[in-house]
């Protein structure tokens, strides 16, 4: 293939320009909630991200970057033009982080996995017609959109509704905090910890590890992490003159340090999903320009170092420019505590994680945004902004033709641009 070391460089250079808009966006969305309830600091907010982001896309990233590379376009039909497929997915890639940077810079929280896939269904269309797009992997992820921030808020309303009834209108306030938050520590750390290691193991290992034994040792782990976590609220000690009112402030403590966990397993799950949405685009250019025609029906494994550049773009853009988003999501939409903020965050990641098993990439955004919902509406629908949440609507309906039109408007530049040189 011509100008392969050409395309592998604009790869790079798109993919990280997509993951810092992916950082200054959507992850800055998933801190938000957590951010903006003040129930961690920021110091520690950037900590998580960069541990559990990184850990979340080489450890449970591969499935959705396989449905993103080969899943939604019948690439055999573009054996005969390797080079289109080159140029659509650099178009792609240019169309996410032109989209993805405007929006961040009007402090709108937009998809990822929206951009990215409406532009390969535009890009499909435009080489290879309807035909060319297989509609039967589209479709389960198109309802995915309309069902899991429905999912995420169902999940939400009912742990808020869990958390008042268990906590915050019970007789003893902080001492049931102390009493349940473990519990929800234990299921937190499970889930990460098993998500981990049941299918993120044989990235790291050759060794054949069974089921059961997966299972034994992410309970092992999230065992572990309880016991860590229950000391630490252990030493929140209520004064001996507080009222009931005071209790609410060190009851809002022991779920700041619940928090910790809860963000550690949202950014895990964002990791997992749009990560790899993210480098999908540039897998395929990098590997039709080191295997030429041959990489189009033969599946091969994605380097790490390009999950590794796009985990960096991703923290490099949070830490750049993602207060604007955080923002707007964390103060905008509905007044949050670290208590209401765990039941929107737990909502969210509980829905990500487990679409991400599935391998179909769903919007950490929409899950987000739908598990505040739902915790605002066990408050009453007075306690949700609904301007912004109309805006946040009307953003993710204009993503989708926007990474479309984009698309198309980049691939007819690389198409005539490199048929000239």
């Amino acid at each position: 293939m011509d100008h392969s070391t050409l395309f592998i460089l604009l790869a790079c250079l798109f993919g990280l320009l997509m993951t810092w808009g992916v950082g200054a966006n959507d992850l800055a969305n998933v801190m938000s909630t957590t951010m903006g309830s003040k129930a961690i600091s920021v110091r520690q907010a950037i900590i998580i991200a960069i541990i559990f982001e990184f850990a979340g896309a080489f450890l449970a990233g591969g499935q959705v970057t396989s449905t993103i590379r080969s899943g939604i376009i019948d690439t055999s039909s573009l054996a005969n033009q390797p080079n289109l497929l080159v140029y659509g997915m650099l178009a792609v890639l240019l169309a996410g982080s032109s989209w993805m940077a405007l929006a961040s810079y009007f402090g709108l929280p937009v998809s990822i996995t929206h951009t990215i896939i409406g532009s390969i269904v535009g890009f499909g269309l435009m080489v290879a017609g309807i035909h060319g797009v297989q509609w039967h992997m589209v479709l389960p992820i198109a309802l995915s959109w309309l069902t899991s921030p429905f999912i995420a808020g169902i999940f939400g309303f009912l742990l808020f509704l869990s958390v008042q009834r268990l906590v915050l209108i019970s007789a003893h306030p902080l001492r049931n905090a102390k009493r349940y938050v473990p519990v929800c520590m234990f299921v937190i750390c499970f889930i990460l910890s098993s998500d981990a290691v049941l299918r993120g193991i044989h990235h790291i290992t050759t060794v054949n590890v069974s089921d059961g034994l997966g299972v034994l040792l992410a309970l092992i782990i999230a065992i572990l992490l309880t016991i860590i976590g229950t000391v630490v609220t252990s030493r929140i000690k209520l004064p001996a003159d507080s009222n009931r009112k005071t209790q609410f402030y060190y009851v809002e403590k022991v779920f700041s340090v619940l928090m910790l966990f809860t963000a550690a397993a949202m950014v895990f799950a964002h990791g997992s999903n749009d990560v790899a949405n993210a480098v999908g685009p540039m897998a395929v250019v990098v590997t039709m320009a080191q295997s030429g025609e041959k990489a189009i029906s033969q599946a091969s494994a994605l380097p790490l170092w390009i999950l590794f550049l796009g985990c960096s773009g991703v923290v490099i853009g949070l830490l750049m420019y993602g207060k604007k988003v955080i923002t707007t999501v964390g103060s905008s939409i509905t007044a949050l505590t670290p208590s209401r903020a765990f039941a929107a965050t737990f909502a969210a990641a509980l829905t990500v994680v487990a679409a991400t098993a599935t391998g179909i990439p769903v919007s950490a955004t929409q899950t987000l945004v739908g598990g505040v919902l739902g915790v605002g509406l066990a408050r009453g629908i007075g306690a949700l902004n609904l301007y912004v949440i109309r805006n946040i609507f009307m953003s993710w309906i204009i993503t989708i033709p926007a990474g479309a039109i984009l698309t198309i408007i980049y691939f007819n530049l690389f198409k005539h641009l490199f048929a000239s040189l």
